[in-house]
């Protein structure tokens, strides 16, 4: 994106008060974690890598555990939490959502709506809206995506000159308009000056009976405004996570992309296909990793260490130049050129000093004899 000092001021409201009842868990769906994080997070960071000058998360369903969960996480951006107490759809809580943002008089911002179940969208993306949607000046600029199989998503509507008039829940469409392959992705830039009015016009007239976001865009359009799209890359990077098999897939993808990372910046990966690293790691340069290694929660690796096979490593810290082979360990220190395994176990707390030798089978919980 441009130089964020040169641009006008740039916010964001994420919504995630769903209840996410096909996650079938008692966590809340926003926190549920990829990678080693909540995919909430990982929305966020997007979001501060585009200059976001504050983010607004809608909460509902437990929310004060997401509160607590995401105001420990280091995202980047200035936070407000504002909450939906009742469910009446996406329209209320974006309406609600930038209640939490700076109250400005003279407002020329722009504001990103845009789902907390989407980790796998890229700050790369959100930059091509955000910059294409003040290039353009329009009211709306859209996010879509083209899809071979559109069913389930709201469609694209698009009249005369080929403008955007609508956008239609699949619910709701007409048999023509579920001929149309262009879908929503529910991610938006908005002039935030526009917006809330728009907001405030829309009614529940619909077979869910809530206030639909989506419906933004036919009030913009009937008042003469212009609403814009961009394409997305991959409808994948757009698409939410609602349930555990869509979780599952996020989580390939995001390793493959953290694996890819690594293997660019220095690391030797044998399998990357089984070697499974958090993106709350860090690795240093010429580490080789053996299939079956997985690296979790806020390891760091020092330069030159070789790790695995079969070796996990939780919250541990392992020196410059150390082996590690078929090992087990959780917040465990290893030193500078030492050799841990093979079959070894280090209990929380353990410290393997620099130089030294286990052996094969040491446990650092077993008594002593």
């Amino acid at each position: 994106m441009s130089d964020p000092e040169t641009q006008r001021p740039l916010y964001a409201v994420v919504l995630a008060a769903g209840e996410g009842s096909r996650m079938k868990s008692e966590r809340p769906k926003p926190l549920h974690r990829l990678c080693g994080k909540p995919m909430l997070a990982y929305v966020l960071e997007s979001l501060a890598t585009c200059h976001a000058d504050r983010a607004a998360i809608v909460v509902g369903h437990k929310g004060e555990w997401v509160t607590k969960k995401i105001a420990e996480e280091n995202v980047g951006v200035a936070l407000e939490f504002v909450e939906q107490a009742v469910q009446r759809g996406t329209g209320d809580a974006a309406l609600i959502g930038l209640s939490g943002l700076p109250d400005d008089l003279d407002d020329d911002s722009d504001v990103i709506v845009l789902p907390g179940d989407t980790p796998l969208l890229t700050a790369a993306t959100i930059g091509r809206l955000v910059e294409q949607h003040r290039a353009t000046d329009v009211a709306a600029t859209v996010l879509t995506a083209v899809l071979d199989d559109p069913s389930g998503y709201g469609r694209v509507v698009r009249g005369r000159n080929d403008r955007v008039v609508r956008i239609v829940e699949h619910g709701d469409a007409t048999p023509e308009q579920l001929e149309i392959n262009e879908i929503n992705t529910s991610i938006y830039c908005f002039k935030r000056s526009l917006l809330a009015p728009a907001l405030r016009r829309l009614n529940p007239d619909n077979a869910q009976g809530e206030y639909y976001l989506t419906d933004v865009v036919a009030v913009l359009a009937e008042a003469g405004h212009s609403v814009d799209t961009v394409i997305a890359p991959s409808a994948a990077e757009a698409s939410g996570v609602n349930d555990r098999l869509q979780l599952a897939l996020a989580e390939s993808e995001m390793r493959r992309r953290t694996n890819e990372a690594l293997l660019r910046s220095g690391v030797t990966m044998v399998d990357p296909a089984s070697t499974f690293v958090d993106t709350t790691v860090q690795v240093g340069r010429d580490v080789t990793l053996f299939p079956g290694v997985m690296l979790q929660g806020s390891t760091v690796v020092g330069d030159g260490t070789e790790l695995g096979p079969n070796t996990r490593l939780v919250d541990c810290r392992v020196g410059a130049n150390a082996v590690i082979e078929e090992t087990t360990a959780r917040r465990a220190v290893i030193g500078d050129e030492s050799h841990v395994g093979p079959y070894a176990v280090l209990a929380p707390g353990s410290e393997v000093a620099s130089g030294v030798d286990t052996g094969p089978f040491y446990n650092s919980a077993a008594p002593s004899a």
